[in-house]
């Protein structure tokens, strides 16, 4: 008899956060965990065919670990509102498959699974533990106790026997809380041994077969071992007694009880309620065994079972009959390996020829010509500018790009990020996908790889298979326009930045660099010499030392780890040492711009003298660009030292930069959106718009405004933009409270429409559950609709901005779009190069400069029609810095 045992909660915040918190019913009831969870339920019951079903829960009263150390998973943010609301929903789907669960005050569910465990192996049943928590390792006991490790998401799964977790941490089972105590447990806050990692740890414990023995023998360690043993010895003896799972939980239950008793009607109201379109016919052929009988049920939508046939493709005879199956213009769906995603060391293509029958051929690396990639377009795949920037770096500059499974991913859910293929599988496809070690050949599931080429031939097949259900999605968001206009033709624009690169002046930047180096000494020597000894400048716990026991200064706000020294703590506490810590905050800044950019720069720089950045536009949930492997838009520049960096880059031989930079697009959103005559009558004059701002807050002419009243009233301007409130305004202006609530409420009066819209925005987005900009981009806020205060502001102030930087966002891309298909129909040699926030950043010939000029400030000037025009400032120059300055 084999015992399933499933750690609820586990895995029901594991679902919670694989799966986007836009899956709610049209009530508004959010269901991804509900979702995720039954995904993993009737997957896990169908591949493990159990005779018995438990699932365990934590309760919410403290145990007696929380007891024996108050420190005890102190450190865990309470989860979202979102989440617990959904933990009784599973509780009672659970009820309805009549699958017990457990759960007892003063005890974790993990006890509770050791319990049960053990209960099972005295009575000759096999046990297979369901968790994402690593501490069910020490239950492992062959043959008769496995555990099923929940790695990631809803699919990606372990199953480990001894073996497996002697493989995995170094350690047998019985030995893991040993292990894990030497370590230290950051998820439940149990510090270890300082410096001891899982190899050492492993190592120690193997060594000398328990803790006390480790603790006896410090001595044969390095001094510095040695020492953290001695001090850490009784903290890390009680830490392996919490660790170890309590296996006598006072439970009356009968085994032969747990066999699961479903009623599929309920079950079936369930799904209904839940607006589960698929998962109810799944669900009935794994638990109707356990029910009987079959019940007649609702005709479905369901995703046939097929059988993957992957063949290999190797000759030139066979590539080139694969690539004319389809015919000219057909599109064909691909999944790619990769070795190095970023270095284009592609392993093989994974090509869908046949999806009813499973059908997939699969071309190596070394055999694929970049004409046969062409060739197979226009391309379906998931994350298409790795292939395309592939294809530039083999010559090829046109790769068409017909669906992005990730793209549409990320449109229908930006939370989600970057979305995997299991995960929009089961969303839009109703089915698992990959290939397990484990699962026979040709049958789909999801999990560890057994074999590579299997697993990206079905990631092949779901990408393929879920193309029309995305397409439906996108329409019934009012997301097309905006993914086939502007994400879409995005994607090769940003394949081929990525590509060009953009040019270093190597001498200069190792000049800024060395420059920096030392800077840097002569502080660390000045600071050196006032704390009167050498210490760790960067090290907090040193610095503490120095300051708050040697010097006595009073300290600031205390984290658990002692009295902070973050630069704003150093800030209110200056005055009590200013002649330390001033070099010290100078030595920061410094430090890390020398650190960050002074070498980080150096090593991004390829062999051709360019680097080349990556840019993605699936990370910020407003559709922001971002930028890294260097990180280009972090480049500072509010500082000299910042600045400079600016000059290291620089255009090719023969060619200037023209740099184009929208003017304050975000307050010209502000403005659009609110609809507020005095905010559009400034933009459309053309007047300075903080001075004017300034004037009609403080009620003074524009001849008789300040610095200080122009300062304020831009930091209101742009605070708005991003939802600042009256606390965050006296912040960055250094006043209380109620003078930044008097200057908002000034700013308000002076522009009334501003507030009605910030205002109706918030109440709109807690109706519909996201806002939605005026290009269709969705973001959704489930925060507002939280029973937790903070939380709700969180989502107000959210609500506030996303349309606001979500407009911003989309104008820029589709000026991004425009500006290269222009240059691409005049036949410029000009290429982008660079974006950084709102700037364009072309490399252009002398001769094309006025061609180039004008396209690219016209384009961005006309990517779309607002209440106010869009001004860009443009320069060329040497350098970015020369044509910034």
């Amino acid at each position: 008899m084999k015992i399933l045992l499933l750690d609820g909660n586990s895995l029901a915040y594991r679902a919670f956060f694989a799966l986007p918190t836009d899956m709610a019913t049209a009530s508004g009831q959010v269901t991804n965990a509900v979702y995720g969870f039954a995904t993993m339920l009737v997957n896990i019951v169908r591949d493990q065919r159990p005779d018995g079903i438990a699932v365990v829960f934590d309760r919410k009263e403290k145990t007696f670990r929380h007891e024996a150390a108050p420190e005890y998973k102190a450190q865990r943010e309470t989860q979202p509102d979102i989440l617990y609301e959904q933990i009784d929903i599973i509780k009672e789907l659970l009820d309805a498959f009549g699958i017990a669960r457990f759960e007892l005050a003063g005890f974790e569910g993990d006890d509770i699974i050791a319990t049960l465990a053990d209960h099972a192996v005295a009575s000759s049943m096999d046990v297979v533990v369901v968790t994402g928590d690593r501490d069910s390792y020490q239950l492992v006991s062959d043959p008769h106790v496995k555990v099923l490790y929940n790695k990631r998401g809803v699919s990606d799964y372990a199953l480990y026997d001894e073996a497996g977790i002697a493989e995995k941490t170094g350690v047998t089972p019985d030995m893991y809380p040993l292990y894990a105590a030497l370590r230290g447990d950051p998820s439940d806050n149990l510090e270890g041994v300082p410096g001891v990692g899982e190899k050492t740890a492993a190592k120690l414990i193997n060594k000398y077969g328990s803790l006390e023995a480790v603790f006896d023998a410090a001595a044969e360690q390095t001094p510095k071992l040695a020492q953290s043993l001695v001090e850490s010895r009784e903290r890390v003896l009680r830490n392996a007694g919490l660790m170890r799972l309590r296996r006598d939980v006072p439970l009356d239950v009968d085994l032969m009880s747990l066999t699961p008793k479903p009623n599929l009607g309920r079950v079936r109201t369930m799904f209904a309620d839940l607006e589960f379109k698929t998962m109810y016919g799944r669900a009935t052929e794994v638990f109707a065994a356990f029910a009987g009988a079959v019940e007649d049920r609702p005709e479905e939508p369901r995703v046939p079972s097929v059988e993957l046939v992957l063949r290999d493709v190797s000759t030139r005879k066979e590539i080139d009959t694969l690539i004319k199956q389809g015919g000219a213009g057909r599109r064909r769906t691909v999944a790619a390996m990769w070795s190095d995603v970023r270095a284009h060391e592609l392993v093989g293509l994974a090509i869908v020829e046949d999806v009813q029958a499973g059908r997939v051929a699969w071309i190596d690396g070394g055999n694929l010509r970049v004409a046969d990639l062409v060739g197979l377009a226009p391309l379906v795949t998931h994350d298409a500018k790795p292939l395309l920037r592939w294809a530039l770096a083999e010559g090829q500059t046109t790769c068409s790009v017909a669906f992005d499974t990730a793209i549409a991913a990320y449109l229908l859910d930006p939370g989600e990020g970057r979305a995997e293929v299991a995960a929009i599988a089961e969303r839009f496809g109703g089915s698992t996908v990959g290939i397990t070690a484990t699962t026979p050949a040709g049958q789909l599931a999801f999990g560890d790889a057994g074999d590579d080429r299997m697993r990206i031939a079905a990631e092949a097949l779901a990408i393929d298979s879920v193309v029309d259900a995305m397409t439906v999605a996108l329409a019934d968001h009012g997301a097309s326009m905006l993914y086939e206009t502007v994400e879409l033709p995005l994607i090769p624009v940003l394949a081929r930045m990525e590509h060009i690169g953009v040019g270093v002046d190597r001498a200069r930047l190792e000049t800024i660099a060395e420059h920096l180096t030392v800077e840097v000494a002569k502080l660390t020597g000045e600071l050196h010499a006032l704390a009167g000894r050498e210490f760790n400048l960067n090290s907090p716990t040193q610095l503490r030392t120095i300051l708050f026991e040697e010097r006595k200064l009073s300290p600031g706000k205390k984290t658990k780890t002692g009295y902070s020294t973050d630069a704003a703590t150093l800030e209110k506490i200056r005055d009590q040492w200013p002649e330390f810590i001033d070099p010290l905050l100078r030595y920061r800044e410094l430090e890390k711009l020398r650190s960050t950019y002074g070498v980080g720069l150096l090593e991004a720089i390829a062999a051709d003298g360019r680097i080349h950045a990556t840019f993605n536009q699936m990370v910020a949930r407003t559709g922001r660009l971002s930028s890294d492997a260097p990180n280009l838009h972090n480049i500072p520049v509010r500082s000299d030292e910042g600045r400079v960096f600016r000059e290291a880059f620089v255009p090719a031989v023969g060619c200037e930069m023209l740099v184009a930079d929208y003017n304050q697009i975000e307050l010209r959103c502000i403005a659009h959106l609110a609809d507020d005559p005095g905010l559009i009558d400034a933009f459309t004059k053309g007047e300075d718009i903080h001075t004017s701002t300034a004037a009609r807050v403080f009620g003074v002419d524009a001849k008789d405004v300040t610095h200080e009243m122009r300062s304020q009233a831009k930091m209101v301007s742009y605070g708005l933009a991003y939802g600042m409130e009256a606390y965050g305004l006296s912040q960055r202006l250094g006043i209380a409270v109620d003078e930044a609530s008097s200057i908002l409420e000034s700013y308000f009066a002076a522009f009334p429409n501003v507030r009605r819209y910030m205002d109706g925005a918030v109440d709109e987005a807690r109706s519909r559950g996201y806002t939605e900009t005026l290009f269709g981009r969705r973001r959704p806020i489930p925060e507002l609709n939280s029973s937790n205060f903070r939380i709700r502001q969180v989502g107000e102030r959210q609500a506030m901005n996303a349309a606001i930087q979500g407009l911003a966002a989309d104008i820029f891309k589709v000026a991004l779009v425009r500006v290269q298909q222009r240059i691409d129909e005049a036949g410029l040699t000009s290429r982008i190069i660079l974006q950084v926030h709102d700037e364009i950043i072309v490399e252009s010939p002398l001769d094309e400069h006025q061609e180039a000029e004008s396209i690219v400030v016209e384009t961005m000037k006309g990517a779309a029609d607002l209440r106010v025009p869009l001004e860009v400032n443009f320069a060329w120059g040497s350098s970015w810095a020369a044509a910034k300055s």
